[in-house]
């Protein structure tokens, strides 16, 4: 880890855009330490093998056709930054486009923002599935991540067994692979309200309705992960929940106010309103009625109906 080196690259920031890319790529990694990806042979297989369970289990319990990425990447956090800087830059495109050429100031104060979220969230993220939306390429497709440095430390710091934690983690995402893999049309949907939301900002409005559409959106990935996790996970896993979510409120302030600008506490309540939603749909109609929300964006639940399920239910299954 190398601080100055850190503060020289965001420094050093240039180029015609708000955001020069490659330094808060290289300022974010000198900033943090890359940690340990040196797997013994039962590890590697272990990480290979919950996949694979995973990936069974979900079928079984959902009824859902959908496979994972061919290659499963056990990263450091080096290469999660580096993986993740091309879906910033990504995202924030439509912006960068509208404002143009920055002063050398402004682009270095921007710089220097991004690094540090890139360093925040490389040092927690501890799992990924990623849809790669935006994608400039048309061959690219999805990828599933481990931080391998990160599930191991936080394993260490809750007083879990590390095989059981890494476990819990691969069927989450998994979970998420399964909600792609099931509504080809989930990404273009979910593209579409960013690109209208990221529009707005960049032409100086907000577009309410475009956000509250992609809040709605993620409420629901996340809530059917959720549902999928407690039929499939061969184990009880709400010590692990209970003990991930004491540790990250008792994280001190500064870490506090990182989760909340990047939203992390928005994720929260989208686990919980979800997983509310999808409870009672599956304890009214079952689990496989709960799955009918990706037979189209027509079937998604609205704002309203996510705090009322009994009216999606007559809505799409009268």
């Amino acid at each position: 880890m190398n601080l100055y080196r850190s503060v020289r690259a965001v420094a050093g920031a240039s180029g015609d855009r708000a955001i020069d890319w490659h330094a808060a790529a290289d300022a974010a990694k000198a900033s943090t330490d890359p940690g340990s990806i040196s797997l013994e042979p039962d590890e590697r297989e272990g990480y290979a093998r919950d996949v694979r369970d995973a990936r069974r289990e979900v079928r079984a319990v959902a009824d859902l056709s959908f496979d994972v990425p061919e290659t499963v990447q056990i990263q450091n956090r080096h290469h999660w930054i580096d993986a993740n800087v091309e879906t910033f830059r990504r995202v924030m495109a439509p912006v960068e486009a509208h404002t143009g050429s920055f002063p050398g100031v402004a682009r270095t104060i921007n710089t220097g923002t991004m690094t540090v979220l890139l360093a925040f969230l490389g040092r927690n993220v501890l799992g990924q599935y990623d849809p790669l939306l935006l994608a400039e390429a048309p061959d690219d497709d999805h990828a599933l991540y481990f931080v391998r440095p990160n599930i191991r430390r936080v394993a260490d710091v809750l007083e879990v067994d590390y095989d059981r934690f890494r476990r819990w983690i691969a069927f989450h995402e998994v979970t998420h692979a399964a909600e792609f893999g099931a509504a080809p049309w989930l990404s273009d949907h979910l593209e579409a309200r960013m690109q209208e939301g990221i529009d707005a900002l960049a032409e100086g409005s907000f577009d309410r309705e475009a956000f509250r559409e992609l809040d709605a959106t993620m409420t629901v990935v996340e809530g059917y992960a959720e549902l999928l996790m407690d039929h499939a996970f061969d184990d009880e896993y709400e010590d692990l929940r209970r003990k991930l979510d004491e540790r990250r409120q008792g994280q001190g302030p500064l870490q506090g106010l990182f989760r909340r600008l990047l939203g992390l506490g928005l994720k929260r309540r989208q686990y919980e309103r979800g997983k509310a939603f999808f409870e009672h749909v599956a304890a009214v109609r079952g689990l496989e009625a709960a799955g009918a929300v990706w037979d189209g964006p027509e079937n998604l639940p609205t704002h309203e109906e996510l705090d009322a399920p009994g009216a999606w239910i007559r809505r799409v299954d009268p």
